[in-house]
């Protein structure tokens, strides 16, 4: 089911958060279609760990899709172990140029522990310029809301997850079922 078939497909909320030597990948678990709550327990945050090294990747969209993307990522990070900035290049560029792949509708938010980054169908590779970035229905809600706290002496998770609760009090898309996924350097 694609999302330009069902154009009412909404939900999720991903944050990356990098702070105090952690990155914290955070994601709620609600998909919706229209005005209904289809699941409030999906699992969007997952560990990769292609060849033992460890990766984080949280996604938005469409699940089948971004199975693909990751599956693909996974081949990538094989390819170049230990470079999540390279095995990110060559997914973006091959999502962009394949007709296949093309067609894919999600982001994917990726990290190593060291390096985030947002991935996307344009072909960007995209690093955040304040240790926070987010995607998904209620994302500027909780970019807002962790860049607001990243001056504080709360640690990644405390803000992802404060900032994912204030995304669900506002987005009725996003729900406070929490998947949570921390990786250090």
């Amino acid at each position: 089911m694609a999302e330009d078939q069902f154009p009412g497909w909404h939900g999720t909320t991903i944050i990356g958060v990098r702070k105090g030597g952690e990155v914290v990948i955070a994601g709620d678990g609600q998909v919706s279609l229209g005005q209904t709550v289809i699941k409030g327990t999906a699992r969007k945050v997952r560990k990769l760990s292609p060849g033992g090294y460890d990766v984080v990747a949280g996604f938005a969209g469409s699940t089948a899709d971004a199975f693909t993307l990751l599956e693909r990522l996974e081949v990538k990070l094989e390819a170049t172990p230990g470079q999540l900035a390279r095995a990110s290049v060559e997914l973006a560029k091959d999502w962009r140029t394949d007709k296949y792949l093309q067609k894919l509708e999600a982001m994917l938010i990726v990290t190593d522990g060291e390096d985030l980054f947002v991935i996307t169908g344009a072909g960007d590779v995209l690093e955040p310029e304040h240790d926070v970035t987010a995607i998904g229905s209620g994302g500027n809600f909780a970019l807002a809301a962790a860049r607001g706290m990243m001056d504080s002496d709360r640690d990644a998770e405390t803000i992802a997850r404060d900032a994912m609760a204030i995304a669900a009090d506002i987005c009725v898309y996003t729900n406070g079922r929490l998947t949570v996924e921390r990786i250090a350097k």
